[in-house]
């Protein structure tokens, strides 16, 4: 049974109806999550449907905003980036929408969160070394008016996405 209801929508901070998915709505989203490569046919064999169901259905998924993209997973370490750390933040009471274009221009920056609790908002933070880590918290985020505060935890093993 699936139900519709309204949702938040955190990254546009407006109201949405969540689409009904299915078991098979479901199953494709768990497919293409693991592997966003998947060739509609292979899908369709992989969830036993139709190559034109499963076309129909990734399409109403995409149209829909429930898949938003597809994505390449990325071994940051051969990138370059040694040093990941989660960085949280306390904020004064301010424009988001001033404080996320600030932070989205960090390039080490790549994940931002509001928060609930302790504090405001984490940032997930890769860098080179831990030089580069220290430059992007003490001159580029502490620079920033807004932020209160800073606390950096390192990663010291990635565990991947489940």
């Amino acid at each position: 049974m699936s139900e519709e209801l309204l949702v938040g929508e955190p990254s546009r901070g407006q109201m949405v109806e969540a689409p009904a998915l299915d078991e098979i709505d479901r199953q494709i989203v768990e497919a293409l999550t693991r592997d966003g490569r998947l060739s509609i046919r292979a899908l369709a064999d992989q969830v036993h449907i139709s190559r034109a169901n499963a076309y129909a259905r990734v399409e109403r998924l995409t149209t829909t905003g429930v898949i938003t993209g597809f994505t390449a997973t990325v071994d940051p370490l051969k990138l370059g980036l040694a040093t990941s750390a989660y960085v949280t933040l306390s904020l004064r009471q301010s424009s988001w929408r001033t404080l996320r274009e600030q932070l989205q221009a960090i390039p080490e920056v790549k994940h931002i969160a509001l928060v609930g609790g302790d504090f405001d908002a984490i940032l997930l933070v890769r860098a080179a070394d831990n030089a580069g880590l220290r430059r992007v918290v003490l001159e580029k985020l502490q620079a920033i008016p807004e932020v209160l505060a800073t606390r950096t935890a390192l990663i010291f093993e990635d565990l991947g996405t489940l």
